[in-house]
């Protein structure tokens, strides 16, 4: 018997990197896993490529009316959902290659960066969680950074977004602690290799780690029952330390 055999999962972000690795171990593990992303062509890649149970739902994290319509038919087609990975984020150096002082940024910009990375966690969160409720036990990983922990210049953005992700998470873990469900943080614990990295030269990328580096990690925590770990955060490696 597969470690997630009988565990419904949606995971944002799903389309490549790090969502796309734990979606297709969660796959392999026996989970039934929603992707969600804005690009169906390559969610429908991801699909193709999983070992296991795959469900394709297309949409933007800032849409209440996408967010919605995803736990709609991960419920009509798996009768429930018993975890979230909200792993979809954004910031300047995905959008521009490149940071700047935060008064040099652009409102827009700003406001796009908080609303995949703040507003898109609560809307998911806000959607799966009477599932969750109604279910008895549940999981739920934010998919976090060291930046959220301290400062970074010139990415101020991101990193204040990281910051709110935090304290968000620990209030909803003690919000539903009374459910049996679990509310973690997990990051990578430095730099991924999500294809961003390839511009530099070879000699500086020493020490950038694979997309799979949370798989086991993300694994575990998905497995947690109602009296698991929650309103914790830290790398992956503390995690598989405490729990593997």
């Amino acid at each position: 018997m597969a470690i997630l055999d009988g565990e419904t999962v949606i995971v944002t972000g799903a389309s490549a990197g790090l969502g796309e690795s734990m979606a297709k171990r969660f796959a392999r593990e026996g989970a039934n896993v929603v992707l969600t992303a804005r690009g169906e062509a390559d969610l429908e890649r991801v699909a193709e490529e999983a070992e296991g149970e795959t469900l394709v739902v297309p949409a933007d994290v800032t849409d209440e009316a996408d967010v919605e319509a995803v736990v709609e038919a991960t419920v009509e087609e798996y009768g429930g959902i018993t975890g979230l990975v909200n792993n979809a984020g954004i910031g300047l150096l995905s959008m521009y290659g490149e940071g700047q002082p935060l008064h040099e940024v652009d409102t827009e910009d700003f406001r796009k960066i908080v609303d995949v990375n703040v507003t898109g966690v609560f809307l998911f969160s806000k959607h799966v969680v009477p599932e969750l409720i109604d279910g008895g036990e549940g999981n739920i990983i934010n998919i976090s950074s060291g930046f959220g922990r301290r400062a970074a210049p010139n990415f101020g953005p991101y990193v204040g977004t990281k910051w709110a992700l935090e304290g968000m998470l620990r209030t909803q873990s003690m919000e539903l602690e009374e459910y049996g469900i679990n509310v973690n943080g997990l990051d990578p614990g430095g730099r991924v290799n999500t294809g961003f990295w390839d511009q530099l030269p070879e000699d500086e990328r020493e020490g950038i780690l694979q997309p799979d580096v949370m798989d086991d990690a993300a694994v575990a925590l998905l497995a947690q029952g109602p009296d698991g770990v929650t309103g914790e955060s830290m790398a992956a490696s503390d995690w598989e330390q405490k729990l593997l």
